[in-house]
């Protein structure tokens, strides 16, 4: 292939970008995220903060909610990879009008599934400072 056909070529309009962006359309992101929660029991064991803090156990809030704000797709000499990454919101009624429900952010949860879409790896960024998030030091 000349260097000429190479920049010619546009992935825009690439099946595999038409398959990928109706793979995350159907995307439950709560539902990936409340599996991986619950095989995690809501808990991060062994979080080092920016800080460079080490907390030993990190309990979550059973009301997360997840939201996808990117993704991306990695691919190696032997590996492609799907990595996702949420904002991870919990909601508090509001102290002054209790009829008022606040979404808060806690933190981000970056996902990596295989092509097969098993689970990877993870990577959290979480607010310590949190009420809402049980710290064990």
């Amino acid at each position: 292939m000349s260097k000429t056909a190479m920049t010619q070529l546009e992935l825009k309009n690439h099946q595999v970008w038409r398959d990928l962006t109706e793979i995350l359309e159907n995307l439950d992101a709560n539902a990936l995220v409340r599996e991986h929660l619950n095989e995690c029991n809501n808990k991060v064991i062994g979080y080092w903060d920016e800080q460079d803090e080490y907390y030993e156990e990190i309990i979550l809030p059973l009301s997360l909610e997840a939201l996808l704000i990117s993704s991306s797709i990695g691919v190696t000499h032997r590996e492609r990879f799907l990595k996702l990454k949420f904002i991870l919101n919990t909601s508090s009624v509001d102290v002054v009008d209790k009829d008022i429900n606040k979404t808060l952010r806690i933190g981000e949860l970056l996902l990596v599934y295989n092509e097969n879409l098993e689970f990877i790896d993870e990577n959290w960024l979480l607010d310590i400072d949190s009420p809402f998030l049980e710290v064990k030091r």
